[in-house]
């Protein structure tokens, strides 16, 4: 490592982002599988690439059929995990983008060596805030049936702990909330937050 330097390029991120006219971000979205995570965090960046913002969606599912195929989900691989996305995001982010990252990302360490590898204003954690019931009862993978009946090992919110925010950003309690209004929710933070250029427009979303 003493060999290895960091090269520092002409356009930096703030070119970049001006280039763009946005503010970089990544939005981290977190909580247990079928929460609604990718469902909202697809939903807003629908709104904010309409709107003409430059963004990236980073999906659980996604990620692990390239960047982290080798992977499994031990809690040292799922550690693994989410550094090799917090990596990932701080680049897109260096390249003016706003991330929105959705990933269980049981762990409360975890997020928080991604928060700290980004500047302070650009990490926004989002808690998709669901019980264990409702994520049961919606099941569109039949994940936790098969996590109940010792198909799938170390399932989070069956035989492995999900470690809830205490203090996000954005808390939306996705078992009560429409994803349209989990959208004007973080629609609302973001323009009071100064993250988007000229306000915004409450929008409609099917549910």
């Amino acid at each position: 490592m003493n060999n290895i330097v960091w090269h520092q390029h002409t356009i930096d991120k703030h070119t970049r982002a001006e280039q763009k006219s946005q503010k970089p971000l990544v939005i981290w979205f977190t909580g247990l599988s079928a929460s609604g995570k990718s469902t909202i965090a697809g939903a807003l960046e629908q709104i904010l690439t309409h709107q003409g913002y430059h963004t990236y969606l980073l999906d659980g599912d996604n990620v692990r059929h390239g960047l982290c195929k080798d992977l499994g989900f031990s809690d040292a691989d799922r550690k693994e995990n989410i550094r090799r996305v917090g990596e990932v995001a701080k680049l897109a982010a260096d390249a003016g983008l706003i991330v929105l990252a959705a990933f269980i990302s049981p762990f409360k360490a975890d997020r928080q060596i991604v928060r700290e590898i980004l500047p302070e204003d650009e990490f926004i954690e989002v808690f998709v805030d669901a019980s264990l019931e409702v994520c049961q009862q919606r099941d569109p993978k039949g994940l936790y049936e098969k996590a109940l009946r010792g198909e799938i090992k170390k399932f989070t919110g069956i035989d492995s702990p999900y470690e809830a925010p205490q203090d996000p950003e954005i808390h939306i309690h996705a078992d009560r909330d429409s994803v349209a209004e989990a959208v004007n929710q973080l629609l609302a933070y973001l323009d009071s937050s100064g993250a988007l250029k000229s306000g915004y427009e409450p929008v409609k979303i099917s549910a």
